[in-house]
Parts: C-alpha cells; structure tokens; sequence
C-alpha cells in the first residue's frame, strides 16, 4: 500500500521557526490551534464509497498526527461547539438555493452523487450535509483561533466550488465566504483590512471567485490546472488577481519553482499599502501524483514542501493563516494532510 510510505521526518524541509511577532502590529502570537471534531465524517452503509472523495479522511489524519505527536496534536486541538446553522448560511447564499437543498434532485447535482434522487432529502441532510455544516463550523472556530495564534489549521473544510446560488463539486456551503464574512460582522477584520486567499487545489476555486466577484478587500492566488473542472467558469477565472494555471502533468520540482516565483510576489503587492488581516489557505491534496482527478504529479515530499513554503511566506510577513483542507482523492490524502500537520505542529508549537 502506498501510504505505508508516505510519513515524513520532521527535517526533511529546511527547519526555519519564524518569528511569531506581527512586524506591523507587534502583536506576539501564540501557539498554533488544530481544529477538529469527529462530526466532520461522513459515513452511511458504505454510501461514501461511491465518490472518490474519501469522506472519513478527517478523522483518519486526526489518528495519524496523534501516533506521530500525540501530545502536541492534543495541546493544540480547539473543538467545535456545533453546526453552522441554516439561518446563518443565508448571510452569504441565496436563501431559495438553501431551500432547493430538500430537493434530492439538487443535491445529487452539487455532491455528484446520482443515487441520491433516490434518498429523501432529510436522509441527505443528516448524513452529508450536517457534517459538512460542522466543518463550516469548524472553518469559523479555526480562523479566529488564527488571528490571535497565527496558523491554525482546520481537519476539513474548503468548500471552494460552492457558489452563493448553487453547489457542485462535493461543495454545498461555501466556509471560505462564510468565515471572511462572519470575521467581518465580529470586528474580527475591518472594513479595510485585507484578505489573502492562496488556493492550491488542483480545481480552480470559482466558488470563492463567484462570492467574491465585487469584493476588492479579498484578494485571490490561484494556482490550478486549467485543463480539468472547472475549465468551463471563464467569469471565476476572470476574477482572480493573481492567476496561476499550471503546466499540463506538472511535476514537483516545476511546480515549487512556479510558486517560489509568484506566490512571495503577490504577497508583497497585496500588503504594500494596506494590512492583510488573514489568510486562508486551501491547501488540497489532489496535486498527489496517486490523485485520481488532479491531473499533477507532486510527490509526497512535494506537497509537504509546498504547505511549509505557504505558511513560511505568510508568517513571514505577519499574516496570520487558516489553512483548509479542501479536495483530495487518493487513499493517501489523509497522510499527506498528516504530514504537514505534523511538520506545522513541531514549527509552530510551544
């Protein structure tokens, strides 16, 4: 089995503990946060099985990290109190989108599930939807944690394709949108502080581009292959400010030279003239060369890399980050969100 592979030692990336003081505010952080409930899984008489999206994968990185820092996963875990409610998702979708989700013709179309039509909608909602209203939860719990510890990671989430009037892509509730405006409405972020959304997904985030069309505060790097879903969204792409489509089968060397070279770039431009409050980082897991939908060839070590180089970058600057986990179809997916965690939690733990 591939996975029995995959764990890293703690050194393999260049061991460089940043400074855990915002230049700009002197505001000294904490110690980093892992979100995570076991709510977040999904599993129903084997229904899970007939998505390539491994849905209990959240739990599965929650064992692996404690076999490997038992004790730093467990000081930096924060729980989730509940689910986000229906009434709060109206704050950033359409409230009839909301109620076409009792329709199991609507959902079978955003979970790309077609056996779905079958079940009725309330079957739906308790075991797919619920959990996903934890992990929007979740997302929230996690990136305030951010803002005072200065990386917090959250087991799930990152519901990239989830627009305000539709779902698709296995993303029925965006937390992206949801969180930034949730932020916003606490004081949390003011009107003029910025927002970095790096996404590195495989699938461009035209959900997030779609709920932030009009929103000149959010600012979005996307790095994606262009030739898979949703190559079709012209408007999504149009939107984003710093636009990275990848070679076709990009490899691990070519692509970590790609973002060396854009992502330090776009940071430095966002936060020249304004402060950049947070960032939310969609770190999927689909770039795997073993995915079975990203169409990328990173190796283990290559994904490892790219998530230490993302975090270094933005706690560099000050800026603090929730990452996300978002998409990922390989069996292995859970052990490469472990590694990192794993890695995140050695650096950035006291």
């Amino acid at each position: 089995m591939r996975s029995s592979n995959l764990p890293l030692q703690s050194g393999m990336i260049g061991e460089t503990h940043l400074n855990s003081i915002d230049p700009k505010t002197g505001h000294r952080f904490l110690s980093m946060k892992l979100v995570y409930t076991r709510h977040y899984n999904i599993g129903f008489l084997g229904l899970e099985r007939m998505h390539p999206f491994d849905s209990r994968k959240y739990g599965r990185a929650w064992k692996a990290i404690g076999r490997a820092v038992r004790r730093l996963r467990n000081r930096a875990w924060v729980g989730v109190p509940r689910p986000v409610s229906v009434a709060d998702l109206m704050a950033v979708h359409d409230p009839t989108y909301l109620k076409r989700l009792n329709d199991p013709l609507e959902l079978s179309w955003a979970l790309e599930l077609p056996f779905l039509r079958k079940l009725p909608a309330w079957a739906v909602w308790r075991v797919i939807l619920r959990p996903m209203r934890w992990a929007v939860a979740g997302s929230l719990v996690a990136a305030r944690e951010a803002l005072v510890s200065g990386v917090a990671v959250n087991l799930s989430g990152g519901y990239h394709h989830a627009k305000p009037d539709r779902g698709e892509g296995f993303c029925v509730f965006n937390d992206v949108a949801y969180l930034v405006n949730r932020l916003r409405a606490e004081g949390r972020l003011t009107a003029t502080d910025r927002v970095a959304y790096v996404d590195l997904d495989a699938h461009q985030g035209n959900g997030v581009s779609h709920h932030f069309r009009a929103d000149r505060q959010l600012f979005m790097f996307d790095a994606y292959n262009p030739n898979i879903y949703p190559a079709h969204d012209r408007e999504a792409r149009a939107r984003i400010d710093c636009p990275v489509p990848l070679p076709t089968r990009c490899a691990g060397t070519e692509y970590l030279q790609i973002l060396e070279r854009t992502l330090p770039g776009f940071l430095d431009s966002i936060g020249r003239s304004e402060r950049v409050g947070l960032a939310v980082y969609n770190a999927g897991t689909d770039v795997f060369t073993h995915d079975s939908l990203g169409g990328l060839h990173l190796s283990a070590e290559d994904v490892l890399a790219r998530d230490l180089f993302v975090v270094e970058q933005l706690r560099a600057r000050g800026i603090p980050v929730v990452m996300l986990l978002s998409g990922g179809y390989s069996r292995d997916s859970y052990q490469l969100v472990a590694n990192t965690v794993i890695e995140l939690l050695r650096r950035y733990s006291k």
